[in-house]
């Protein structure tokens, strides 16, 4: 049985996203190994980690926070990638506007998705766990 954070689309979408951060950090110079490289691919791969970890919350608030996590990080890459296009370190120009526009898309639906958590009406948290209670 996936976990739930496996059918999420947005989830699959960051994915999608962290390969594409990936081709183009590998296409970067060797002295940005410990910066730029560094950087746009933790802040990529912090996107899907907390909006997989912010799905196993028992709250539509707690699941709001990890994606506010992930929405940072995904600003943060777009700031990398903004760095990485006016230091020229990238040549391959539709490689960088396919990762913009990936970086776009994933940000209207991160937006969908926090929105839909804070409509009472098209609530999608988890069912809280039964748990039984002992008496002494």
């Amino acid at each position: 049985m996936p976990f739930k954070f496996e059918q999420l689309d947005v989830w699959k979408l960051s994915l999608e996203y962290s390969d594409l951060i990936y081709e183009i950090a590998e296409q970067l110079p060797d002295s940005e190994r410990f910066n730029l490289k560094s950087q746009i691919t933790r802040a990529a791969t912090s996107i899907s980690l907390n909006i997989a970890e912010g799905s196993t919350g028992q709250s539509d608030p707690e699941q709001n926070r990890f994606l506010g996590l992930a929405l940072r990080s995904l600003i943060e890459t777009v700031a990398c990638q903004r760095i990485i296009s006016r230091r020229n370190y990238v040549t391959d120009k539709a490689a960088m506007n396919l990762l913009d526009t990936k970086a776009q898309e994933l940000a209207k639906r991160h937006h969908a998705f926090r929105k839909s958590l804070t409509n009472p009406k098209k609530s999608i948290s988890e069912e809280q766990a039964p748990y039984d209670i002992i008496e002494n």
